[in-house]
Formats: C-alpha cells, structure tokens, sequence
C-alpha cells in the first residue's frame, strides 16, 4: 500500500488588489505554486479551487480518478468527501474551514486514497493566506514511507520463520482479553515439540526452520475462527482460545497431538514427532489483576509436568505445581547461601580393591547440612542446582574439599585415591579440565591420586565432548570413571572411543545377581570382558550382600563399593572405620568375610 501526504502551504494573492495588481499577483502565485514539489491548491474561503500547480495536474492526470478534478472552480471540500470517504472527508473539510476563519494557526494530516492502481497515501498541509480566509493546500505522497513503516510494525509483532504473531503480540493480545469487562474463561495452551533438538541436531537447523513452519501451518488449520496461534520462539507454541474453559482447551489440546500422528517430512524423510501441551484458564475482569506473563508462566509449568509424566502427555495447570516451583527457588536461594557459608559437606564410601581385600579408595558424597532440615543428601538439591546454574560453584566447591582432605590423609600417611562425580551440566560448560586443575594445584594432591566420574548417560548424550575432555584429564594423569554403566545407551562405539581408566557397573545389575547363571551375572561378567578389552578396570557398585560381593570378585570386578561394605560416611567417621576394618587381608576370594561398617548412614 502507497501513502498520500496533502500540505498546505500560504500563497501571496490577495484578491482586493486592482486588476493589474491582481493579474500580476495572481502570476506570481501561480509560479509559486508550480515551483513546490507537490500537488498543491489554492482555496478561496468556501473551499473552491482558485489555483492549482503543475505537480497536481499532473498527479489528476496519472491516477485518472473520476473523483478528483483538477480545473479551477471545483468545489474543493466536496471532492475531499467524495474522494477520502465522509468521515475523513469531513475531518479535512472541517479542520480547513477552521484554518480559513482564522480559529487555528496550521492543518496537517495524513489519509489514504484508493486508487484503480492501489491505495496512496498523502500527508495534508494547509496554512491561511490573508484575511479574507484563502488558504493554500499541498499534498505530499508519502506512501512509500507509510508502506515501510507498516512493514516494520507488522515485522516487529509477528516471528520472521512461521509469520506468527510473536511473543509480544501474544502478551497484548492476552492482556487485552484480561482487561476485557466480562467474566468469559480465556485458555492458553502451552505446546513444546518432544525432541525437537535431536531434529535440529541430525538432520541441520533448516530442517529444523522447516519443521517449525509445517507445524505452525497445521496448528493455525486446526484453531478455531476466534482463537489466535503465535510462536514464543524455538519450538514453542501457543495458542490463545477466547471465550474457551478448560474442558474446551483440552478437547483442543488432544486435536492438536493428533495432528501428530501424519508424519512430518524432513529433509526428503519422514519423521514421527510427538508434543506435550500445558493447558492454564482465567478469566477476563479477574480482579486479582492476573497478567499475560502469569498465565503462560501457569501452561509453561503444566507443559513441563507434562514432559515430565513421559512425553506427548497433556496437562492441566494446579496451584500445586507453582508451588513446587516456588520451593525449587527457595531451595535455590538457600543453596546458593550455602556453598558461600560453608554448609556443604563430604561423605565418603570405600572402595575395596577386590584382589588384595584392601580399601585404597573412597568416593566423595556431597551432603548438606542445612540448618532447618537437617543433612539432605544429593538428591534433594543437585537437580535444583542444574536447573539455577549453581552446579559449577558446586562442583568447584566438591573438587576443591574432596582434593584438600586426600592431601591431609596422605599427609598423614593414608594415600588414598578419591573420586568425584560430575555432572552433565558441568561437562556442557567446557571449564571441567581448569576446575579439576585449579584444585589439585591448590591442595597439592597428586594427580594420579583423583578419579573423576561421569554417568554413562552423561557421556552417551555427548560422547565428542567427553571424548575431549577426558582425554585432557588423563593425560594430566587424572584418572576418568564412566558410572553406573549398564543404566544407559551408550554405544559400544562410544565406549570404545571414549578414553577412561574405570567402568562402574551399575548396582541394577549387581542386584539381579544371584548366581553365575543368571542374566544379571551374564551381563556382568559381559560387562568386565568389555572393560578389560578397553584397557579398563570394573567396579561393582551397590554391593549389599556378601554373596554379591564374591560373585563379583568371581567375575573378575576389580573394585567394589556399596552397603556391605560400607556406607558412606564423615572424614571422621571414615578414619575410625579403616581403623577397625581397613584391612581385611588374603581370602578366598569365594567367601570374602564381612566388612560391615560400624556407623550408621547419614
């Protein structure tokens, strides 16, 4: 769309001049006139045309319009109605009469016009000429400018990918139907694509960018006439369905993962995707003053309840999931004071070095003595510090207690290896190499004298960037565990290229253990024979029984660790433990005797 841009500028012809002056006057105007750029007239006070420059003769002539005429005489006010609408017309008419009885100083204002060609804007100005009220008007096409800025509105409200309205459109759109004056239920419906990065990662970001157009086109099919479809950004969706409770929005949610199940082709393939839809419902004139940012945050949190219940799920918002939110920041806030104050502390679990019956090892346990609930063990808040970026500080924070205490036990005469888990978040971050140096530069602890652990998931969602890692590490002479192996998927060609020195069987596999037949010790037994054709050593984790824990040195674990033979326990504790059990001497290796630790677990 073009813009029309009318001006009206003062003309020096005064009509009360004797006719020479009056012809003289009225030549000058007219050159006047034709030296503006822009179309331009000359009103007398009832709004005829007087004069006209050659720029608005040649604008009558270019758009053929049977509405505009260019001759002098034309009633000027009643081809602005005719032209512009009544409403407009109006308005210009109204504002020149004003200009011409001396009642304001200036006119100026933009209106369209349509055209056989299309729609032209123009912006108007006037000003008076003398005191008989003449006034003189030019027009300024300025479509180009409105085109562009229109372009730029509309490119600022809605996302460049799908054409969606984009997050801040939906905000106003949202708080607009809040504001409204009646009680009618608004739904919005929260919708995330499961695995959308594996899509982005394996088959590139332009298929990705595809996927996320064919989706946006099948939900905006599947919408109801009043509701409205708009893309937060990645592969998030929402949906704002007016006049619509809960029960509605979920009769919309299960259309929309039905659309689901037609394939979707990438990238020259077909692929099946699946969604989990969070779904919050309020209601205009909602006296608690409930804002957009609420009600998507309420179906943001469903949505994730819903991923979290195993995908392609859909649920409905409660209190009791904000709630849970509130507690998780809570925790947060806490343990974040926490490693600053120095409320965290060490537990350690021997490791027993199966051939001789020694323990040579331990592996560092982070507690929390919190001063309100008591000592939490890891699972009470290191999911909250993945979350909150507090997992860095904290691993810092483990490398650094766990090398300083080994140093002291060597220092003493115990020279005890120690091992450290870590945890994806920390392997993603690429600073795990400097942290693990900083701390044994600042204990003193010799590097041989450190295992650090990662889960085998963590490793098989990342196996390049392990890979890189852990050869660093191992080459400063810092030995790499892969835990709790056998509770993942990772391949047979990741561990192969993956450089550790220790592979953790995981203690769902030493549980189901009973004897040598069973598939349990099978796996085991598999599990080893891989370790060693890697170059590695297996341990057994979760040990609870001596009949485990000869079954695994049968298999030919080298280390083992779990309940039997302790629990974990304080740097103290420990001590006092290798006192009274440390040493269990040469044994059969069929019937290890019992290591029962003295304490009970913390």
């Amino acid at each position: 769309m073009r813009s029309i841009h009318l001006t009206a500028v003062a003309a020096p012809f005064d009509g009360r001049c004797s006719n020479g002056a009056h012809g003289n006057a009225a030549v000058l105007s007219e050159a006047v006139l034709n030296a503006l750029p822009s179309p331009t007239v000359l009103l007398d006070a009832e709004g005829r045309v007087l004069l006209t420059n050659s720029a608005w003769e040649a604008t009558v002539e270019r758009v053929d319009d049977d509405r505009i005429d260019g001759g002098a005489g034309v009633d000027y006010f009643r081809m602005a109605r005719r032209a512009c609408g009544i409403a407009v017309g109006r308005r210009i008419v109204d504002s020149l009469r004003e200009l011409s009885r001396g009642e304001r100083a200036s006119v100026a204002m933009d209106y369209s016009l349509e055209h056989p060609a299309g729609t032209h804007w123009y912006h108007l100005q006037a000003s008076r000429v003398d005191e008989v009220g003449q006034v003189v008007v030019t027009h300024t096409d300025v479509s180009d400018r409105v085109q562009a800025e229109r372009a730029s509105a509309w490119r600022a409200r809605h996302d460049h990918l799908t054409e969606l309205p984009n997050r801040a459109a939906l905000h106003e759109l949202i708080d607009a139907e809040l504001r409204g004056p009646d009680r009618r239920p608004v739904t919005v419906l929260f919708l995330d694509v499961d695995g959308f990065k594996d899509v982005n990662d394996c088959l590139g970001h332009e298929v990705g960018d595809d996927l996320l157009r064919q989706l946006a086109a099948r939900l905006a099919s599947l919408t109801r006439s009043g509701d409205t479809v708009a893309r937060l950004g990645g592969d998030e969706f929402v949906v704002l369905c007016r006049d619509c409770d809960t029960a509605v929005g979920e009769t919309l949610a299960q259309r929309f993962q039905g659309s689901f199940d037609e394939r979707f082709v990438l990238g020259g393939r077909t692929a099946r995707l699946t969604a989990s839809i969070g779904i919050a419902t309020a209601r205009g004139g909602d006296p608690s003053g409930r804002r957009s940012t609420d009600l998507i945050g309420d179906a943001d949190l469903a949505m994730y309840a819903a991923k979290r219940a195993g995908r392609s799920r859909i649920r409905v918002f409660s209190p009791d999931l904000r709630a849970a939110v509130q507690q998780k920041v809570l925790v947060a806030e806490e343990l974040r004071e926490a490693i600053e104050i120095g409320q965290l502390v060490l537990h350690y679990q021997p490791v027993l070095h199966l051939p001789t019956g020694r323990v040579d090892g331990v592996e560092a346990l982070v507690r929390w003595q919190h001063p309100e609930r008591g000592l939490l063990p890891p699972g009470e808040f290191i999911a909250v510090a993945e979350q909150y970026e507090l997992i860095d500080p904290l691993t810092r924070w483990v490398l650094g207690a766990a090398t300083r205490q080994a140093a002291e036990w060597a220092a003493s005469g115990l020279p005890l290896c120690i091992s450290v888990n870590v945890s994806a978040a920390t392997l993603a971050t690429g600073t795990l190499v400097d942290d693990v140096a900083t701390a044994l530069a600042a204990s003193g602890l010799p590097a041989d004298r450190l295992i650090v652990e990662l889960t085998e998931t963590t490793v098989a969602e990342d196996a390049e960037r392990a890979a890189s890692q852990f050869a660093a590490l191992r080459a400063s002479g810092v030995e790499v565990a892969i835990d709790d192996f056998g509770s993942g998927f990772s391949s047979l060609g990741q561990l192969v290229n993956i450089p550790a020195g220790l592979l953790k069987i995981d203690r769902s596999l030493v549980a189901g253990a009973a004897d040598r037949r069973s598939q349990s010790a099978a796996a085991i037994a598999a599990v080893v024979a891989l370790a060693r054709s890697c170059g590695m050593r297996a341990l057994a984790e979760g040990v609870e029984t001596v009949e485990q824990l000869a079954l695994a040195a049968t298999l030919g674990c080298t280390f083992a660790q779990g309940y039997y033979i302790a629990r974990p326990m304080p740097a103290a504790g420990l001590l006092r433990w290798l006192q009274e059990r440390a040493v269990i001497g040469d044994c059969d290796r069929q019937a290890l005797p019992e290591a029962r630790p003295s304490l009970t677990d913390h």
